[in-house]
């Protein structure tokens, strides 16, 4: 699992007094980040390789400001050259929202998705989901 520590701004509370929905996704992708430096190690947009094809997100309860939220990410499964991962976010110690995203690796230059390297899907397979009992 990737983990992830984020603290919520006052800029994505919203009028209701909980961290507005919009913020989620983001916060989900900044847990990808660990996972973006296994495909692009420098970060260089140049050599960017992956590419989201899809995301969904299941809001459980809400999400407030002034307590640090986690952001965990797994892998939930590898094909050829896409993965897709399970997201979920937490506040003290509660499940707040939840999701999974699907990415393939894509090269930009060639315009078509390439393989999965094995050095790349050796790591990724240390980030397996496994569901509690």
């Amino acid at each position: 699992m990737f983990l992830t520590r984020i603290e919520p701004r006052v800029s994505e509370t919203d009028g209701v007094g909980h961290i507005n929905n919009t913020t989620v996704p983001i916060w989900f992708e900044a847990g990808r980040n660990q996972l973006f430096k296994l495909f692009t190690p420098d970060s260089s947009f140049e050599d960017w390789r992956m590419i989201i094809l899809k995301m969904d997100v299941e809001y459980i309860r809400q999400i407030y400001y002034g307590e640090n939220v986690e952001v965990k990410t797994w892998v939930r499964k590898i094909g050829n050259s896409s993965l897709e991962l399970y997201e979920e976010i937490h506040q003290n110690q509660r499940l707040c929202a939840k999701g999974t995203a699907l990415y393939v690796n894509f090269n930009v230059q060639a315009q078509k998705s390439e393989p999965i390297p094995d050095h790349i899907r050796m790591e990724l397979e240390k980030h397996f989901y496994e569901p509690e009992e």
